[in-house]
């Protein structure tokens, strides 16, 4: 008996090295990760408090106001300068100053404990007298800002593995070879398969939502249409994703090293468990190549600033094409058997 458990031990462990693919993604992946991460988190401590500056003049931070060579204050530049008051009622950014010619004010939370703190340092530094302006609202709770990236998390999962090895079982089991000799095209197949999962999807999600939001109470300012909309976008782009990668692969292992080497990145990238803001201006742009990160972003637009599909239809448009461009590609390299 322990020859016959020896000898298929030796087989299986020939069969797994000889599998150059899958032996190359199990050695790559964790190697890129650690470097992936080490990349976004390089750089010193981070700051105690957070502030926005809006300014007209480039110059030295000593000679615009003293205050912005205040140590342990991240000092950032501000271009829309009502999405940062937001960020203020929120009590995600601690104040917003403004140094333009003709402006000189800032704007503060008086409910935010950094806020007020942020405010003492500013007063003690400053000589030109800012105006001091208000802003309302209640905190977003880390758990109204997580919701949308744990949900769209186990979308990305259920989406790209869920349709991969599917595909791939099929393939490799002869299924597709069966499906070839009928009438039925690529295209109409992988139709099918998205169409089947984004109904599941859609069920399980909306099922998810509404239970957890039942005991927690999520933040909801926007309209529950509107995010119903951006799911099933969202949910279409990371599905076509995935029948770009089980396209042409006829092994189940290679599938699931290919499908880690995107969910990850996307995991770590796409603001699922934390901001971008202040990441490497690099990683921000890839991010960007993310269909995660536009679902993401799109939700919290809805669910805390109450933006409409026309004020994130920047999102709608980039999730919208990379359906239609994935679900092309996907039937373009589509191959039924795995001869």
């Amino acid at each position: 008996m322990t020859r016959r458990i020896l000898a298929v031990l030796h087989a299986r462990n020939l069969e797994y090295v000889r599998d150059r693919s899958t032996l190359g993604w199990n050695i790559a992946l964790p190697v890129l990760l650690v470097f992936g991460l080490g990349f976004i988190f390089s750089g010193g401590p981070q700051p105690l408090f957070k502030v926005g500056v809006i300014s007209d003049v480039d110059a030295p931070a000593s000679v615009l106001n003293p205050f912005l060579s205040t140590p342990h204050v991240s000092f950032y530049p501000v271009r829309d300068r009502e999405r940062a008051l937001r960020k203020v009622a929120r009590h995600q950014v601690d104040l917003v100053l403004d140094l333009r010619s003709g402006e000189q004010r800032y704007w503060v939370n008086g409910e935010s404990p950094r806020g007020y703190v942020v405010e003492r340092l500013l007063l003690q530094s400053d000589d030109a007298g800012l105006r001091r302006e208000t802003v309302e609202g209640r905190e977003v709770r880390y758990v109204d800002w997580v919701v949308p990236g744990v949900l769209g998390m186990n979308i990305m999962f259920s989406c790209m593995f869920g349709v991969g090895y599917v595909i791939v079982r099929y393939r490799k089991s002869g299924y597709l070879k069966r499906l070839h000799a009928t009438p039925l095209s690529a295209a109409e197949f992988l139709i099918a398969q998205v169409a089947s999962r984004l109904i599941l999807m859609l069920l399980v999600t909306t099922g998810i939502f509404a239970g957890t939001n039942l005991i927690l109470d999520f933040t909801v300012e926007g309209s529950y249409l509107d995010l119903l909309v951006l799911l099933v976008l969202g949910i279409s782009a990371l599905l076509a994703l995935g029948l770009v990668v089980a396209a042409r692969v006829h092994s189940e292992e290679l599938a699931g090293g290919l499908i880690n080497l995107l969910v990850w990145p996307m995991m770590i990238v796409s603001g699922v468990w934390f901001s971008l803001e202040g990441t490497p201006k690099l990683m921000q742009l890839a991010a960007k190549l993310s269909p995660l990160t536009h679902l993401l972003d799109g939700a919290r637009a809805i669910m805390l600033d109450g933006a409409s599909l026309g004020e994130i239809a920047d999102h709608i448009a980039i999730l919208a094409l990379m359906t239609v461009s994935f679900l092309g590609l996907g039937a373009y390299l589509f191959r039924w058997s795995a001869d």
